[in-house]
């Protein structure tokens, strides 16, 4: 009954036309905080779905990675345990130092990782070469395939120079500071063909054969910088995660996706919620306009709400009459909201409606992608600002004096 009542105050003719137009821009105000914050939260999981899709390109499902120091130690026994564990679909063995790359006058300080052949099983990288080829050539003639920012710093065109480059590594267990370039191993390498996935590799990494890197750091023939496995199903990692650890003791660190990139999960995750309480901020600024309305509607229907208390409605229905009408405020605006959300997120989809201006990013607009869970979050939240925008004028109803008159 009290919904009934609710509908009929909303539609109906007030006898003051201001009150028409505070309900009517308090559930504008509602619409527009409602498609602002779904369309923001959209824009923010487009941007983070691709940004998790340019990292998994080169971060794999597992990595297993030393507890202390720079090795692990896997026999030949460990790493056929590895390949044969259940749920894991290849495994790629990882030697990965600082190094110095240097072609001619020009030089960079860049990250070499030597990799088997198993790498394009677990890694995305031979799928982001832009220029050449993903070659990395053999022990004694290794090639390179590096990141375009390292490219660029030291100067060659990786599909058709016919230079080497020469890379200097520090040797395991060799430090002397009173020779330390005798402590450097010096190698040559091809350069192969360059990748573009994003700046924090593109800039940093330098990938070859693990042979020659392992040759040149003096590593034994079971030491390893790490161990990259790519699963059956990603979506088990977690699991996987826990029993490999168990399996290979404490000596090892197995990290899942999350792990090798805590700092820019919780950051994205940080972000996306700052986002949120801005906007929900926003919403409460518009629902004062709501608690107006609703407040000057409690004055306009005191004779109706006094002739409910005579046919013996109590202070229970009269306070729900007026917080179904706050809810249906709300509900409508949410609604509103969301169609209009709805609607843009259709049209940048199919039209790119807002490009991203600049050559220099890998997509020339703006990604959108829809979650049903920050839709029910959005919905929720404009339901109980909605509640609670209502409660006082309600509650103000619901004690309104009962007055007999002849």
């Amino acid at each position: 009954m009290y919904l009934k009542f609710a509908w009929r105050y909303f539609k109906a003719k007030k006898s003051t036309n201001a009150i028409n137009i505070i309900s009517w821009v308090s559930v504008f105000a509602i619409i527009v905080g409602t498609a602002s914050l779904i369309i923001i939260l959209s824009a923010f999981n487009g941007f983070e779905s691709l940004i998790k899709t340019l990292y998994s390109s080169f971060y794999t499902d597992i990595r297993v990675v030393p507890n202390k120091g720079k090795l692990i130690t896997l026999t030949e026994a460990d790493l056929s345990k590895l390949r044969q564990f259940p749920g894991v679909r290849a495994v790629s063995m990882i030697a990965e130092e600082k190094a110095l790359v240097r072609n001619g006058d020009y030089q960079a300080i860049v990250q070499i990782k030597g990799v088997d052949d198993q790498y394009s099983k677990v890694a995305g990288v031979p799928t982001k070469v832009v220029r050449g080829r993903f070659d990395l050539g053999s022990i004694d003639k290794p090639g390179a395939v590096m990141g375009v920012g390292i490219e660029n710093a030291i100067g060659v065109m990786t599909d058709r120079t016919l230079f080497q480059i020469s890379v200097y590594m520090p040797r395991k267990g060799t430090t002397d500071l009173n020779d330390p370039l005798g402590s450097l191993s010096q190698g040559e390498m091809l350069p192969t063909g360059s990748f573009a996935i994003q700046s924090d590799f593109d800039n940093k990494y330098v990938i070859t054969n693990i042979g020659f890197v392992k040759n040149n750091l003096l590593y034994g023939k079971d030491e390893y910088s790490a161990a990259e496995i790519a699963l059956v199903d990603a979506g088990s990692s977690s699991a996987i995660r826990d029993d490999l650890q168990k399996m290979l003791g404490s000596a090892v660190r197995v990290e899942d996706r999350f792990e090798q990139n805590r700092a820019l999960y919780a950051t994205i995750r940080l972000e996306k919620w700052a986002i949120y309480a801005i906007f929900t901020l926003i919403l409460l600024v518009a629902a004062f306009n709501m608690i107006g309305a609703l407040s000057m509607l409690v004055l306009e229907k005191k004779k109706d709400i006094q002739v409910l208390q005579a046919l013996g409605a109590g202070d229970g229905l009269i306070r729900k009459i007026f917080l179904s009408e706050g809810l249906l405020l709300a509900g409508i605006g949410a609604v509103g909201g969301m169609l209009v959300a709805f609607l843009l997120y259709y049209l940048q989809v199919t039209y790119k409606l807002v490009p991203i201006k600049g050559e220099s990013f890998l997509i020339d607009y703006y990604p959108v992608k829809l979650v049903p869970a920050d839709l029910i979050l959005v919905v929720s939240t404009v339901l109980i600002i909605g509640i609670l925008a209502s409660w006082v004028p309600a509650m103000r109803a619901a004690k309104q004096p009962f007055e007999l008159r002849n």
